[in-house]
C-alpha cells in the first residue's frame, strides 16, 4: 500500500471558503510540507495543476533536491504541450531526482481554463488527443524514434537523447469517470485514480476498469484521492470537520457550485451529486464526508473519524483493490504529522 500526501500549491489554511488564518503559498512552506512527508515516510506527494496553482514542474524541480526518498506525482497536460517536450522534461526530472518522478495525466475538465491555455477541444476530442499524446510519449521514453500522424498530433523523427532512470518510463497515473476516459486508462496508464466516492461506487468503477483493461490484454492498479480528518475520538473528528466549513456562507457555496456546473468533467459531476450543494446531506457514506466539495473542485470528500475508524475505512477501500491512497488535510503541514502519528 502506497500512502501519498498533497502539496497545497494554491495556498493553505485552517478553514475553507475564507481568508481567515489563510497561508499564502511560498517555497518555504511547501518545503516544510515536503520535508515532513519525506521524514514521516509518505510514499510521495501529489502536486496539483491548473491556473489556481503554482506550476507543478517548477515546484517539483525546486523540492527534489531538498528531499531524499519522497516521490513527486507531477501533472502532464496533453493538448497544451508537445509530447516530445513533455517526455524530455520527464526524463530529465526523473534523472535529477534519481528515479522519484511519477506522472499524473490530466486532460482538463474546465472549458474556461482550457481555452485560456489555448486548448479548444471538446470533452471527446481532449481524450482522443490525450491518447495520441501518450502513444508518442511512451514510445519516445522507451528509446524509440517516432513518426506519428494522427487527428490531433503529428511528429516526425521524434526522440530524446537522455533516457529516464525508471523503466520503461516514470509510472503513469490517471483519473477519469467517463467511458472514453476509462478506455484511455485501460490502454495507456499504470494506475487508475478515482476521487473519494462511496465504496459501492468505487467497486463499480474498479470492475469496469478491470474489464476494459483485460480487453486490452493489460492490468492496471488503482488509487483514490481523499481528504482525511482524524482525531483521537470520533466526536473530535466530526467537530473538526464542521469547524472546517463554519465560515462558508450559503452565497459562497452557491457561487462555487455554479462555477463547477460549467465543467464538462463527469468526475466533477459525480462529486457534486453527492451533496447537491446542501449542508445537511454531507455524510454520504459511513465516515465519508462531502463538506470539502461544497467549495472545492476536484476531490471533495474526506474520511472522518478516530484512528481505528480511519483504518477500517482505508481497509474497506483496500479490499476493493485500491493500493494507492492520496490524502490531504487542512492545514497540510500539521495534518501530515497528525495522520502519520495517529494512523
Amino acid at each position: 500500500m502506497n500512502i501519498f500526501w498533497f502539496l497545497p500549491t494554491h495556498g493553505d489554511g485552517h478553514f475553507l471558503g475564507t481568508s481567515e488564518q489563510a497561508r499564502p503559498v511560498s517555497l518555504q512552506y511547501l518545503r516544510q510540507i515536503a520535508q515532513a512527508a519525506d521524514y514521516l515516510g509518505y510514499y510521495g506527494v501529489l502536486i496539483p495543476t491548473g491556473r489556481s496553482c503554482e506550476d507543478s514542474w517548477v515546484v517539483a524541480s525546486a523540492l527534489t533536491p531538498l528531499t531524499e526518498k519522497l516521490r513527486f506525482l507531477v501533472a502532464i497536460r496533453p493538448g497544451i504541450i508537445s509530447p516530445t517536450v513533455s517526455a524530455r522534461q520527464a526524463a530529465t526530472l526523473d534523472r535529477l531526482s534519481n528515479g522519484r518522478l511519477l506522472i499524473n495525466v490530466v486532460s482538463g475538465g474546465d472549458p474556461d481554463e482550457n481555452s485560456g491555455d489555448g486548448l479548444f477541444l471538446d470533452h471527446t476530442e481532449r481524450y482522443e488527443a490525450a491518447d495520441e499524446f501518450l502513444q508518442i510519449w511512451r514510445k519516445v521514453l522507451q528509446g524509440e524514434t517516432v513518426d506519428f500522424s494522427g487527428r490531433h498530433l503529428n511528429v516526425k523523427n521524434a526522440k530524446i537523447l537522455y533516457p529516464p532512470i525508471q523503466k520503461p518510463y516514470p509510472p503513469l497515473y490517471f483519473g477519469g469517470s467517463s467511458d472514453i476516459a476509462q478506455d484511455l486508462a485501460a490502454k495507456q496508464v499504470d494506475v487508475y485514480l478515482t476521487w473519494g466516492e462511496p465504496p459501492s461506487a468505487v467497486a463499480e468503477k474498479i470492475a469496469q476498469m478491470r474489464k476494459k483493461a483485460a480487453e486490452q490484454g493489460r492490468e492496471v492498479k488503482f488509487g483514490i484521492r481523499l481528504h482525511v480528518i482524524v482525531r483521537r475520538t470520533n466526536e473530535e473528528a466530526w467537530a473538526a470537520a464542521h469547524q472546517l466549513i463554519e465560515h462558508i456562507s450559503d452565497e459562497t457555496i452557491a457561487k462555487a457550485q455554479a462555477s463547477f456546473a460549467r465543467f464538462d468533467s463527469v468526475g466533477q459531476q459525480r462529486m457534486a451529486a453527492l451533496h447537491g450543494g446542501k449542508r445537511d446531506q454531507l455524510e454520504v457514506s459511513p465516515n465519508l464526508w462531502a463538506g470539502v466539495g461544497l467549495v472545492r473542485g476536484g476531490a471533495g470528500t474526506a474520511l472522518v473519524g478516530d484512528p481505528q475508524t480511519i483504518v477500517e475505512r482505508i481497509k474497506e477501500y483496500a479490499d476493493l483493490g485500491i493500493d494507492s491512497f492520496i490524502f490531504s488535510g487542512y492545514p497540510h503541514l500539521e495534518e501530515a504529522y497528525r495522520f502519520a502519528e495517529l494512523v
